[in-house]
C-alpha cells in the first residue's frame, strides 16, 4: 500500500507521543489536504449532503485522502465532494457530528470525535491582524523558526490563483516596535480572508503566536514594492491553471466551505 502525506504525518506522530509539533504538523496536513466527502447523493450547487453513519458514540460522515481510497470503502460508484480539509473542518463544526477518516483503508484511519473538529475549525479559523502601523524601516526577516518558514511556504503553494507571490520582512515601527510582515502582492478580489487565514494555520500549526507575524496587501504598482522586493524572503503563489477538474461536489474555495442541507 502506498502511504500518503497524511498517513506518514500521522505514523510520524504516533511514533513520538509526547512531541507536540508532530501532532500539530498532523493536523496541519489535515487541514490543508484535499479530502474527499461521502455523500448520500451528489450535489446540488454548493449545497451537499453528507452521508451519516449512526455510531454508539454518536453520528459520523466518513472522508477520504484520495478518490481510490474512497471506491476501497463503498466498492462501487458512489457520489462525493472534494474539499479542502479545513473547508470540510468547518462544515461540520458546531454540529455535533464526528469525522471518519480513512476508515478502514489507511494506516491513518482515525475517528475524530465532534470536539475535536470544534477545536480544529477553532484554530484553522484565526487570523493574523493586518499591520495598520506606520512602517519606519524593512528588514530581511530574521530569526523566524524553520518550521514556520517551511508551514508558509507548503500553505501558500496551495493558494493558486490568490496573489501572485508573497514577501516576508522584519520591520521596525516609528513606535520602535519591531516583528516580522508578509506583504501579499496584487491579491485577487475576495482573496485577502483565505490568504490571511492561510497565514494563521502556518502559525497555529507550527506552535508559535499569532503576534509573530503580521500580513498587509500591497500591489506591484506601489512605490514600496521595490522595497519589499529588496530585502523580503519571497514567496510564489501558483498561477492558475486552465479550466477547474470537473467534480460531483461543489467547486474548491478556499474560503467558502460549501452548505450541509
Amino acid at each position: 500500500m502506498q502511504h500518503s502525506l497524511i498517513d506518514l504525518a500521522w505514523e510520524a506522530s504516533e511514533a513520538a507521543p509526547e512531541d507536540d509539533a508532530l501532532r500539530l504538523a498532523y493536523y496541519a496536513r489535515l487541514i490543508e489536504a484535499e479530502l474527499f466527502l461521502l455523500l448520500e447523493r451528489e450535489a446540488e450547487d454548493a449545497q451537499i449532503e453528507p452521508r451519516v453513519f449512526d455510531l454508539e458514540d454518536g453520528p459520523i460522515v466518513l472522508a477520504f485522502d484520495s478518490e481510490d481510497r474512497l471506491t476501497d470503502f463503498t466498492t462501487l460508484p458512489a457520489p462525493y465532494a472534494a474539499m479542502p480539509g479545513r473547508a470540510l473542518v468547518e462544515m461540520l463544526a458546531g454540529k455535533a457530528l464526528g469525522l471518519g477518516l480513512n476508515l478502514g483503508v489507511a494506516p491513518s484511519s482515525r475517528l475524530f470525535p465532534s470536539e475535536v473538529l470544534d477545536w480544529l475549525s477553532g484554530m484553522a479559523a484565526q487570523r493574523p491582524e493586518e499591520m495598520d502601523a506606520r512602517i519606519a524601516r524593512l528588514a530581511p526577516p530574521k530569526g523566524l523558526p524553520e518550521a514556520l518558514l517551511l508551514a508558509l511556504d507548503q500553505r501558500l503553494a496551495r493558494m493558486e490563483g490568490l496573489a501572485s507571490m508573497a514577501y516576508l520582512v522584519a520591520t521596525e515601527a516609528d513606535s520602535g516596535a519591531r516583528g516580522h510582515l508578509l506583504a501579499f502582492v496584487d491579491a485577487a478580489r475576495g482573496a485577502e480572508n483565505a490568504l490571511a487565514r492561510a497565514v494563521q494555520s502556518a502559525l497555529s500549526f507550527s506552535g508559535l503566536e499569532a503576534g509573530t507575524l503580521d500580513v498587509t496587501f500591497i500591489t506591484a504598482a506601489e512605490t514600496r514594492a521595490a522595497e519589499f522586493a529588496r530585502v523580503g524572503l519571497r514567496f510564489d503563489l501558483p498561477r492558475p491553471t486552465s479550466p477547474e477538474r470537473a467534480r460531483n461536489g461543489p467547486a474548491n474555495d478556499p474560503g467558502q466551505p460549501p452548505r450541509l442541507r
